[in-house]
């Protein structure tokens, strides 16, 4: 199935240019870019994309609560609290230095530009994806320095999220359709 999905290399990763190294793995699997911009966020533009969605909050927070118990660390903040600093740490993250925004295009493009960036958090991902091979960060490394996890890119999850993130940092008119000229032997 031919879908859209949005990719952001954020600011660590243009500040040890990677950008051409992503972008390269997308394209050689066959994806392509049919939108690219370099934008320098605003909090504003940041708050939009990572929207104060009390569902995703609290998710976020259930999700660091139980790291934090399985590690044997307690905790007086509840889920909510949590999730709501991670998402100011991630709009500073992502509002510190310039960021590459694209559009990716091609088969299974979501489940495919995910995997090839690998698990959010580096240190967990495999060594062959752009996360395993270009970061050491952790979850725990973060929460220590009390920012969010430098991963250097971020992909939609899903399709409605991918609609919705392109919307934010592109115009419709913004996005290029035209063919590879590999198409016809990838698909």
């Amino acid at each position: 199935m031919i879908e859209q999905t949005f990719l952001l290399v954020k600011p660590d990763g243009v500040q040890r240019a990677l950008i051409g190294k992503i972008i390269s793995r997308l394209e050689d699997t066959g994806l392509k870019v049919v939108a690219m911009k370099m934008v320098l966020p605003d909090k504003k533009l940041a708050g939009i994309h990572y929207a104060e969605d009390k569902a995703w909050m609290e998710s976020v927070g259930a999700k660091t609560l139980a790291a934090f118990k399985e590690k044997g660390v307690s905790s007086n903040e509840t889920a909510l609290q949590i999730g709501n600093k991670v998402r100011r740490y991630l709009i500073d993250y992502i509002t510190s230095g310039p960021v590459v925004a694209a559009v990716i295009e091609g088969n299974e493009a979501i489940f495919i530009t995910r995997k090839i960036l690998g698990a959010t958090e580096p240190r967990k991902a495999d060594p062959s994806s752009v996360r395993g091979a270009y970061s050491i960060s952790s979850y725990e490394l973060a929460d220590e320095q009390k920012r969010a996890v430098r991963n250097i890119a971020h992909a939609s999850e899903d399709k409605k999220t991918a609609e919705r993130e392109i919307s934010i940092w592109f115009k419709p008119g913004e996005l290029v359709k035209y063919k590879r000229i590999d198409e016809g032997a990838i698909y």
